[in-house]
């Protein structure tokens, strides 16, 4: 793995637009952020829909490319600024340069619809296991099935789903199943957009468990988007607030809401006055107890069936 030398992210006044065909105007999607993610803390993006923070998690992903479908299809470009993630400026970046290739291998990203995006054909195992295939088709299978089972357990899945197709899974158990395949190239950033999103609110706790405490014990750095205060508090070492596409708070939780000037954070301020937890302090990273034999069934790569896009 390659060692980063400072911060796990820097946005230096990055503007982002999204263009349509010829003669279509620009939307200003982001608009002059400048902000730092440090190694090894989580931060939190909140903000209400439209703001401009999933935009940004996408760009800090190196996932920004085309958004939409057909002739609506929008694309989105950094157009101010510069972002560094890892140590590695992105702006301009090729989508198949070997810069941004390398990149994207140290990068996991969730996306909103991750649990949506598992293909039905694929096993649980095979899902968790086929980024480690993409990268090299020759990679052992029991090493490969090794990895997926200890992420299995980390999700707190039983093992035996990796056997199961994931159309046979909850959505709750589809979404930890998405949160596994993001962390199986033990990537340094983890970039998860609303990683609880469309699942009930006790399934949801035990999700941002999950990452919280993968967090911990692997000391990734991550960016979270979110729209729920309370979540977001209680995942997050530090807090991101965008409205209309600019950043309006940044630092901790107490930073950000004991002295609101923005209307939105007051809105916010106002919601935290009602209680809102906070993550813990960090403790020292645990060692994983999952099982460390062999479980490679349903993990290695599949030629009876075609592979997700």
């Amino acid at each position: 793995m390659i060692a980063v030398n400072g911060p796990a992210v820097v946005a230096d006044d990055v503007s982002i637009e999204y263009r349509g065909g010829r003669g279509s105007e620009s939307i200003r999607a982001v608009d002059g952020v400048s902000l730092t993610v440090r190694q090894g803390e989580i931060l939190a993006l909140l903000g209400e829909s439209g703001s401009g923070k999933s935009t940004f998690a996408a760009a800090i992903a190196g996932q920004l490319g085309s958004h939409g479908e057909g002739d609506g299809a929008l694309r989105r470009h950094i157009v101010g600024g510069e972002l560094t993630v890892l140590g590695q400026k992105t702006r301009g970046l090729r989508g198949s340069s070997r810069k941004l290739e390398r990149l994207s291998g140290r990068i996991g990203y969730l996306p909103q619809d991750g649990a949506d995006r598992l293909s039905p054909d694929l096993t649980v195992g095979e899902a968790i296991a086929e980024p480690i295939y993409q990268r090299d088709r020759r990679f052992d299978r029991k090493e490969a099935g090794m990895i997926v089972a200890r992420l299995v357990d980390a999700v707190h899945l039983p093992l035996g789903v990796m056997r199961l197709n994931t159309w046979e899974l909850s959505s709750g158990q589809r979404q930890r199943v998405a949160l596994a395949r993001a962390l199986v190239l033990e990537p340094q950033l983890l970039v998860a957009d609303e990683p609880a999103r469309g699942v009930d609110v006790l399934v949801r706790q035990s999700v941002l468990e999950a990452l919280a405490t993968l967090q911990r014990n692997r000391q990734f750095s991550a960016v979270v988007v979110s729209s729920d205060l309370r979540e977001a508090g209680a995942l997050a070492d530090r807090v991101a607030v965008m409205a209309d596409a600019r950043l309006v708070g940044l630092g901790t939780f107490d930073e950000v809401l004991d002295n609101p000037v923005d209307p939105y954070v007051k809105t916010l301020a106002a919601t935290a006055a009602r209680g809102v937890k906070r993550r813990p302090a960090p403790t020292a990273p645990r060692r994983s107890t999952a099982p460390r034999r062999p479980v490679a069934a349903g993990t290695g790569p599949r030629t009876d069936r075609q592979e997700n896009p």
